[in-house]
């Protein structure tokens, strides 16, 4: 059984995440860490990296998704998206309501899984 926690990274002053589970990968020196995220309403995550693959699930809301090279992205309830390796992103939660979504990350072990990036 996974103890639920909030993950321990930059992330965590400007949104409620909660880690869903952490689990070693079959892939050397990698970790599986699944997260479900709250954005509230006109709430940006700022531009952040993560150390692997995200992979992610839009549960509820809109959110505006920027990727570093890439065409903005507007996420509905029901879209999925995938973030490169140390790929800069900014979430934007659209509103009305907040925005909520499921994320599996497929990491460096060790390694903070956000951070924040200038």
């Amino acid at each position: 059984m996974t103890t639920r926690h909030q993950p321990e990274d930059e992330l965590a002053g400007k949104l409620k995440r909660t880690e869903l589970q952490r689990q070693p990968s079959s892939i050397l020196g990698r970790e599986i860490v699944q997260v479900r995220t709250e954005i509230p309403a006109g709430v940006e995550s700022g531009w952040h990296i993560h150390p692997g693959e995200e992979v992610g699930y839009i549960l509820a809301g809109t959110v505006h998704m920027m990727i570093q090279d890439q065409t903005t992205l507007t996420l509905r309830a029901g879209d999925g998206f995938l973030i490169p390796p140390r790929t800069p992103h900014n979430a934007t939660d659209l509103g009305p309501g907040t925005g909520l979504m499921l994320s599996t990350y497929i990491v460096e072990t060790g390694q903070p899984l956000a951070t924040f990036v200038h």
